[in-house]
């Protein structure tokens, strides 16, 4: 169980998605996080590493995407309007909602939210 500001993302993320979706983390976000674990001080350092601790672990398969352009154009590439794309950044989570993509990021430090729709079969 990974918890973060009082909240169990994966948990919280298995009740918001129906079952028939799959925890994945891309490699070159696995890479990103390796490489702000590395670089980063104090409390983005602290993140990074709980971040990176979440993405490798047992809830989510990876998945291997070369980096062949900037890390954002790479996800909006990989995901269809049938995934949920779940990122905090908000340049990325407007250029997923221009696409259709749903997205679900952390709101407040407290919860999950969701912009977009969620296919409940």
């Amino acid at each position: 169980m990974m918890i973060q500001l009082g909240v169990d993302v994966v948990e919280e993320l298995k009740l918001l998605l129906p079952s028939y979706y799959e925890l994945i983390v891309p490699s070159i976000v696995i890479n990103e996080l390796t490489t702000l674990k590395k670089k980063a001080k104090g409390k983005d350092k602290i993140a990074s590493n709980i971040a990176l601790q979440l993405a490798q672990s047992d809830n989510f398969s990876i998945v291997n995407i070369e980096k062949t352009d900037h890390v954002d154009n790479l996800l909006l590439k990989y995901c269809t309007r049938e995934d949920v794309l779940c990122t905090n950044d908000k340049n990325l989570r407007k250029r997923a909602r221009k696409r259709g993509i749903t997205v679900v990021y952390l709101r407040q430090h407290r919860f999950l939210e969701t912009d977009g729709y969620i296919k409940h079969e």
